[in-house]
């Protein structure tokens, strides 16, 4: 942090805006079992936790709505895409997984 001291008032808010972009990233990634929670070392899926950061995410996007730099708002489109195509993904793993415990439950 004594970085952010070398550099202007706006650059300093830019990176922390970008800090907690990250952030969020690494909550939504961690819920999807991308990442390992730093805290137990383990992979931990939680579907809720990575929704929970992507809307977050979202109410940032609208709430700085025409008030963000380029390249911010380029950065945050980029990180939810990037979380929304993962949730879906993981989402669709867990429908196809209920499916076909569906399926050998009602053949039991």
């Amino acid at each position: 942090m004594d970085d952010l001291k070398n550099l202007n008032e706006d650059q300093q808010k830019q990176i922390l805006f970008m800090m907690l972009v990250q952030q969020h990233q690494q909550i939504g990634m961690m819920g999807l079992g991308k990442l390992k929670n730093p805290a137990t070392d383990t992979i931990e899926r939680d579907l809720s936790s990575a929704k929970y950061a992507i809307d977050t995410l979202n109410a940032l996007s609208d709430y700085t709505k025409g008030n963000l730099p380029a390249e911010l708002k380029s950065y945050l489109d980029q990180t939810l895409t990037n979380l929304r195509l993962n949730y879906a993904d993981e989402a669709k793993k867990d429908a196809s997984t209920s499916e076909s415990s569906d399926h050998q439950s009602d053949e039991d």
